[in-house]
């Protein structure tokens, strides 16, 4: 048996690994942190909003509100795609379904400019200056045609000691490219990769080119309905494979014995079991802090100016652009989703605290959003677990952090699958141990 909070991915995989899963959560709903709140009402109270929405916001209904936003990368490295196939497959989440982003921007000089990934998309981009992105083109050609296995592709490049700040040198790329191109397109937090193996950096940004390739308008995906649809859809997998899911469920006290879990305590009784995945807040004792990040959820009744009135984008605003050591991200979406009344927007902006001052340092991308109707401002605690988890047998998620892609979400899986399994997680094995029963789930 497990206990998991909001990793209810983590109790789908382990439900088709044959694991036996309880899954209980003290919340009401579905996805813990994660969570999509409805109706609007909900969202008003949980941020101590005095009264009730105004009419002008519509039916409270309508909206269905991410506290913390992820937009779905399409191919990624975890095959977390593939996870979530894994549900469209199955029948008893058909109506799961999901939405292409319709544009990703990245911010220079106090505005927003579109993500150029293509040769094509580079000659016309506003970010550079006529020669600079002649010598762009030329580095996404270069990156396109490089593969490891055909040296003739490298340009006498190493793929494995060359570094990427000597590659943006070999074509003379600016500070300026090498920000929008390390944070927007090969999607990096920090500066860290550039004196790191230019591979890493190159096969990055062919992911995002092919997803992009793939989807046409951005490579993010996100489901109708908002991210609250993602956990709902696991827990049912979970189910398909004979897990137990239980919300509403206070937890007691973790039961330890020899310094290993053996349960979990809930309302008098115990529920064994031999591994427990839980997330920070259940464990303050075993974590420590390690930030903190701040997140502005704003409603609007309009598009992102200079966006074309797309209804939903990603804008990421490069840490060098605001002076800063963490980028900053703004994700965009709207009543196109199913997650908003009419004609209404919900943009959320995150970015990982520095100062004493977060709300300031979160200015930059509330400036991109005016005027905004109501913002729900919050502040949280990150954090980490002290210890791998072997030893107590209890593996404790990290705190999400300002990202608005699960790429680390991913990782933390992986990680988490790695402590719990000894060996890595690998999704063929899992798509074989799903179609052994396939045939029952679908009928």
């Amino acid at each position: 048996e497990v206990f998991n909070d909001g990793e209810c991915i983590l109790s789908g995989i382990m439900s088709v690994k044959g694991k036996r899963v309880l899954h209980m959560d003290r919340n009401s709903y579905y996805g813990a942190e994660s969570a999509s709140i409805t109706p609007l009402e909900d969202l008003y109270k949980r941020f101590n909003i005095p009264g009730n929405p105004p009419d002008s916001m519509g039916k409270g209904r309508d909206w269905n509100v991410d506290l913390i936003p992820k937009f779905l990368m399409c191919i990624n490295r975890i095959s977390f795609i593939s996870l979530v196939r894994m549900l469209l497959i199955t029948q008893v989440t058909r109506y799961l379904d999901f939405k292409v982003i319709e544009g990703s921007y990245v911010y220079k000089g106090g505005k927003i400019h579109k993500v150029p990934s293509t040769e094509t998309e580079a000659l016309a981009s506003s970010l550079m200056g006529l020669f600079e992105k002649r010598r762009f083109r030329k580095f996404l050609i270069f990156v396109s045609n490089f593969d490891e296995n055909d040296p003739k592709t490298m340009e006498d490049v190493d793929p494995q000691k060359t570094t990427m700040r000597a590659i943006f040198q070999k074509f003379s790329l600016g500070q300026e490219v090498m920000d929008f191109t390390g944070h927007s397109l090969a999607l990096y937090r920090t500066d860290d990769y550039l004196d790191q193996p230019c591979i890493q950096t190159i096969n990055r940004i062919k992911l995002y080119s092919e997803s992009l390739a793939r989807y046409g308008k951005s490579p993010y995906l996100y489901p109708l309905y908002g991210l609250g649809e993602l956990p709902q859809g696991f827990a049912r997998l979970s189910a398909i494979y004979g897990g137990t899911y239980m919300l509403n469920k206070p937890i007691e006290e973790i039961v330890i014995e020899k310094g290993k879990v053996v349960g979990v305590k809930s309302e008098g009784e115990i529920a064994r079991c031999k591994q427990l995945i839980c997330d920070p807040s259940y464990v303050m004792d075993r974590v420590r802090k390690v930030g903190q990040v701040i997140r502005v959820i704003c409603i609007m009744n309009h598009p992102i100016a200079n966006t074309g009135d797309i209804n939903s984008c990603q804008i990421i605003i490069p840490q060098n652009q605001v002076n800063r050591k963490h980028d900053i991200y703004v994700c965009m979406i709207s009543f196109a989703h199913n997650v908003a009344a009419q004609g209404k927007y919900i943009a959320i902006a995150s970015t990982t605290v520095e100062t004493g001052n977060p709300e300031k340092e979160i200015k930059p991308a509330l400036d991109l959003l005016e005027p905004i109707e109501q913002k729900f401002v919050s502040i949280s605690d990150q954090y980490e677990p002290t210890d791998a988890g072997t030893d107590s047998q209890i593996f404790i998620s990290r705190t999400y952090d300002a990202t608005t892609h699960f790429e680390t979400t991913c990782d933390d899986i992986k990680d988490i699958y790695r402590r719990m399994t000894g060996s890595d997680f690998n999704f063929a094995e899992m798509e074989r141990g799903k179609q052994d029963i396939f045939g029952d789930a679908a009928e």
